[in-house]
């Protein structure tokens, strides 16, 4: 308790410290906490998830507010409502002995007018997500002229999730002079150009380094085919049996999809994405805590609130978009001092994503092999060994063994052990005895795809409104081929190439054989060049000469071009407010503002939906090969 009463924390604290059993503060906490408690001062706090950064802006600004006040005086912003709920709960616990004090978690997906009487009340601190409080701010059910001190907290995800524009207009409305604490896991552009719009001469901390990964974290990484994936993970939990889990998957659709076939399978698992209700959601928290769910499948968002201790392997099944989300996610293991491993599930033409990550997080992946059905079948053995030595004898058998001795006289000791393991030991040899090697031949692994492939000249880029993920997603919609399927993806100006596999080659030239764009005849043809230099570089082959010839066909740029078809599709800017009362942190689950979301990519991947068709199922008066008008 030294330790932290050197901190300059006053006695209500310590007591509330030592009831909850801490004993050493965590090294953000060390540098923080003085300097908040010293002076009034902006600050920029960098540190991993799981380092106690909620102690290190809750325990000052606990003890610099006025409790004997009903007026709102603390502001802290969170992304998701798991993680504004996770933050109300450990403000109060840390301020359990402030007589009065009242804490309000403000969140969509609850009842607002139940929210707005909380606060009513008398609220010393806000905690809240940027929609919600937004909404209430503009009925004017909230007021924050008076706060004194404001923290961000997970801005990177805050501001991953579009929250820009959300957090400019609640700052709006708070003084100027007020404190502001920005604690962030990563540093990318937009979090160094909100402190330098919010905050005047913050003083930065930073625990390790910018973006680096948590050290007691291992990172390992097994590549196989695209088709094996799911495959690979199911051997990696049958190969770590006592493994307590956060499997996360890109997607909505994709993160049910692996936790239904991991029930159907026999795994205890579970589910976690922004489709389900708060109730639900609820509900998965609380048997995962428990341990009665093994292994968690969630998106990046709904992740964001989960604060499980002893979580003991996180699985990347697909990367994220984003790399410096995988910071997030490495982080929900190897918490509180102990180790934890990050596995990453990866194909051919995601191997270079590693590299990437590598380098942002200063560490390196062990590249591992997925284990061979007979290496799982001895794990299970000894597990099942280690087991039997550490259970407690429950003596209410006794009365038993008479009978159990008579029916068990007639086998030796070692007859009884082979019998006692072969329950086990069965179960899995018959299962894994003719089963395959996953591991995928590294081979060419730079870009991606085998050597026996096609590489292709398409007459659409950026102008066009693609990058090389949207245009590698609507290829992908478009041939009904598995993301893996299509590789070294390299958007121009006016026209791109990518690569598919051989065996794909007729279907691609046939589908594209008489296919339009609204209204704009979209070709594609086979390059000579092999797409084996740098990403961007000028294409060698035969498109490289129609850079200008690329945009023929009078196929107009609309305004807000492809974004705008994305956000109309469901959470876009005009629906934020709606979407919040459904529940904040859900409208934007995979990208920056701006990006692709995970709503055009889960199910239809409606980002395009309806702007193809093929010239024989166009109409006669559509027009002269310009663009056609959308009703």
């Amino acid at each position: 308790m030294s330790k932290f009463t050197a901190l300059g924390l006053d006695e209500n604290i310590l007591k509330a410290i030592t009831d909850m059993g801490f004993e050493t503060p965590s090294e953000v906490q060390e540098k923080a906490i003085p300097i908040l408690l010293e002076k009034d001062t902006d600050m920029v706090a960098l540190a991993q998830t799981g380092t106690g950064k909620t102690a290190a802006f809750g325990f000052p600004m606990l003890q610099k507010i006025n409790v004997g006040s009903r007026t709102t005086q603390g502001l802290i912003l969170s992304p998701t409502r798991e993680l504004c709920l996770q933050i109300t709960n450990e403000i109060k616990n840390y301020g359990k002995y402030y007589k009065g004090l009242n804490v309000v978690a403000i969140y969509g997906g609850a009842s607002i007018t139940d929210q707005a009487r909380n606060i009513k009340k008398g609220a010393q601190i806000i905690v809240a997500t940027p929609g919600r409080m937004k909404d209430m701010i503009g009925r004017r059910m909230i007021d924050i002229s008076k706060i004194e001190y404001c923290v961000l907290d997970e801005a990177d995800e805050m501001l991953n999730m579009g929250f820009y524009e959300d957090i400019t207009e609640i700052l709006s409305h708070s003084p100027k002079d007020k404190s502001t604490w920005l604690f962030s896991a990563t540093m990318p552009r937009e979090v160094s150009a909100i402190a330098k719009k919010f905050m005047f001469e913050p003083v930065e901390i930073t625990v390790g380094g910018k973006n680096m990964g948590a050290e007691n974290v291992s990172h390992e990484y097994y590549l196989v085919n695209a088709r094996d994936r799911y495959q690979a993970l199911k051997r990696l939990a049958d190969a770590n049996p006592s493994i307590f889990s956060v499997i996360f998957c890109r997607t909505k659709r994709d993160t049910q999809k692996v936790a239904e076939l991991l029930i159907e399978d026999g795994y205890s698992a579970a589910a976690l994405h922004g489709d389900l209700s708060q109730n639900q959601r609820d509900l998965v928290m609380k048997s995962f805590r428990n341990r009665q769910i093994q292994m968690l499948v969630a998106t990046d968002v709904a992740a964001r609130g989960i604060d499980v201790e002893n979580i003991t392997h996180v699985i990347n099944y697909q990367l994220p978009d984003e790399i410096e989300t995988y910071t997030h996610r490495s982080g929900r293991t190897g918490r509180a001092g102990k180790t934890g491993i990050s596995m990453v599930i990866v194909s051919k033409s995601e191997r270079r994503k590693i590299h990437t990550i590598e380098k942002m997080i200063q560490k390196k992946f062990v590249a591992k092999d997925v284990p061979s059905g007979m290496a799982i079948c001895e794990v299970q053995l000894f597990h099942l060994a280690n087991k039997i030595k550490e259970t407690e004898i429950n003596h209410e058998i006794d009365a038993y063994l008479p009978n159990i001795n008579e029916v068990l006289e007639e086998f030796s000791k070692e007859e009884l052990i082979k019998k006692v393991f072969s329950v086990e030991f069965t179960r899995f040899y018959n299962y894994y005895k003719k089963s395959k090697d996953l591991n995928a031949s590294v081979g060419d692994t730079s870009e991606g795809g085998s050597e026996d492939s096609v590489r292709y000249f398409i007459n659409v880029g950026e102008k066009d409104d693609f990058d090389w993920m949207t245009l590698k997603d609507f290829l992908k919609e478009m041939l009904q081929l598995e993301k893996d399927d299509l590789y070294k993806v390299d958007v121009k100006e006016s026209f791109s190439f990518f690569n598919t596999d051989t065996k794909h080659q007729e279907l691609v030239m046939n589908f594209f054989k008489d296919f339009e764009l609204e209204g704009r005849r979209v070709s594609v043809e086979i390059s000579k060049d092999t797409g084996r230099g740098r990403r961007g570089g000028r294409d060698r082959g035969r498109g490289g000469d129609r850079d200008r010839g690329g945009s023929r066909g009078g196929f107009k740029k609309r305004s807000g071009g492809r974004r705008d078809d994305r956000r109309s599709d469901g959470g876009g800017r005009d629906d934020r407010r709606r979407d919040d009362r459904r529940g904040d942190g859900e409208k934007r689950e995979g990208g920056r503002s701006g990006g692709r979301k995970e709503g055009s990519r889960d199910g239809d991947n409606s980002g395009f939906k309806g702007r193809s068709r093929r010239k024989s199922d166009r109409p006669n008066n559509s027009g002269t090969g310009g663009r056609r008008r959308r009703n």
